[in-house]
């Protein structure tokens, strides 16, 4: 029997679509406006690439939008344990571009394996999420999410790709919200992930930005002091788990009550300060210094600082109107750094001003508020936990990438989809969408 309505069968979700379409078109103009020289000559192809990888992306859309996205879900596994040995390939086989080992492919053809783990994290973190639902218990639920998220974002961080590592975090923070995981999980994943970045950039943030140290922050972040307070905040979380679990059953509830937060609180600060340590190690100190130079570009004018001055000139010059399509001057004259990549919001709001911004919000709000749309009315839970992975990925490469080129986000080099030049980030974003699309015409199944 179909799991379909009659009035379902050809039904159809043209407004995302629309706003899909609408989104590329954009793109392809100001990529190839970002190849036009302040002479007018045109000195990239990037614009034609784009056009190919946009016709076989919204084909890749159509094709998912018919599949079932329930066959998926017996898939899932399987699409996700071949990603993570890509990735692992990759590692030490991939091609080296921009400093990371991210790419592999046969000369000039290639693709980033990392964009597409997105996917197939969501996939296998909406099986399991959906089936450990009445079986498992919270914690347990929310310790094999991080495994699943964690393992492809360590691969991805050791390439090294700070950005698209992060991209996990915010999809592993949505879908668990939308599972039902009690909000005190969320909110400890949510401190965790804070607090490990705060103590990994603090020593920079003294060192280049106030110059100077200020000795409460050295007894999170220099040795010997943060392993002395770890080895303390360690102590202290087993003295108080060992007080909760002993006062569980046979005192009140507002000691257990006491003794649950002390472990929380303690447990999470001793985490943040090991993986803060570990962090940075792991990684370069450019990197470290990209999250925080957004705070004062002029700590690193010719690097970081460079592109981040460089954005927000062009997207102030461009006014309420713009300087109009091709008369940008920080593209044209290439004072913009990878502009038709992470800066492509930058070329955008320098021609076509402030209402042309607003286009590009209200397009992708659109998108957003029909994958709201899609799980709120939906009545499949691993469908449900699908839309909310991807909604939680829209969204965050959106506010990072727009944020980024108005100097109010730290760079970290995410792309800005359905926008930015890329075959990888684009089909990743355009099959998404085809999921979605697949949801919503199956949108009635029980």
């Amino acid at each position: 029997m179909s799991d379909l309505k009659p009035q379902a069968r050809l039904d159809y979700d043209l407004v995302m679509l629309g706003s899909t379409i609408a989104l590329m078109i954009i793109g392809i103009l100001f990529i190839y406006s970002s190849g036009v020289t302040s002479e007018g000559i045109l000195v990239s192809n990037e614009y034609i690439k784009q056009i190919i990888w946009a016709g076989l992306g919204v084909g890749l859309l159509i094709l998912l939008s018919f599949i079932d996205y329930a066959k998926l879900r017996d898939y899932a596994p399987y699409i996700y344990g071949i990603f993570i040995i890509i990735l692992i390939y990759t590692r030490f086989f991939g091609r080296l571009v921009n400093g990371a080992r991210s790419w592999v492919g046969i000369g000039e053809i290639g693709i980033q394996p990392s964009e597409f783990m997105k996917l197939a994290t969501i996939l296998f973190l909406a099986r399991f999420l959906n089936d450990s639902k009445r079986n498992m218990r919270d914690i347990g639920r929310v310790l094999v999410s991080c495994l699943i998220v964690g393992i492809p974002m360590l691969l991805i961080l050791i390439q090294p790709d700070f950005g698209t590592s992060l991209v996990f975090l915010p999809i592993l923070l949505g879908m668990l919200f939308i599972s039902g995981v009690r909000l005190s999980y969320i909110a400890y994943i949510a401190l965790l992930i804070g607090l490990t970045g705060f103590f990994t950039v603090i020593p920079f943030w003294q060192q280049y930005i106030l110059k100077r140290s200020i000795p409460f922050f050295q007894l999170f972040t220099e040795a010997p002091y943060s392993y002395l307070i770890l080895i303390i905040t360690s102590f202290l979380f087993a003295m108080a788990l060992m007080g909760y679990l002993m006062t569980k059953k046979k005192y009140s509830n507002w000691l257990t009550s006491t003794f649950f937060w002390l472990s929380f609180y303690f447990s999470n600060l001793a985490l943040s300060i090991g993986l803060s340590s570990v962090a940075g190690k792991v990684l370069k100190e450019y990197q470290i210094r990209r999250l925080i130079v957004f705070l004062d570009p002029s700590i690193d004018p010719r690097g970081s600082g460079w592109n981040i001055i460089q954005s927000m000139t062009a997207i102030g010059s461009g006014g309420f109107f713009g300087k109009g399509f091709l008369q940008g001057t920080q593209s044209h004259y290439r004072f913009l750094p990878q502009q038709s990549t992470d800066f492509i919001f930058s070329i955008i709001s320098e021609e076509i001003g402030f209402w042309g911004c607003m286009l590009i919000f209200s397009l992708f709000f659109i998108i957003l508020y029909r994958c709201l749309f899609i799980i709120k009315n939906v009545r499949d839970g691993f469908a449900v936990l699908l839309a909310a992975g991807m909604a939680s990925m829209f969204f965050f490469h959106f506010i990072i990438n727009v944020g980024m080129a108005m100097g109010i986000m730290p760079i970290t080099g995410i792309p800005l989809f359905f926008l930015s030049y890329g075959g990888s980030s684009l089909w990743t974003a355009l099959s998404g969408i085809g999921l979605m699309l697949s949801i919503y015409i199956r949108r009635f199944r029980q």
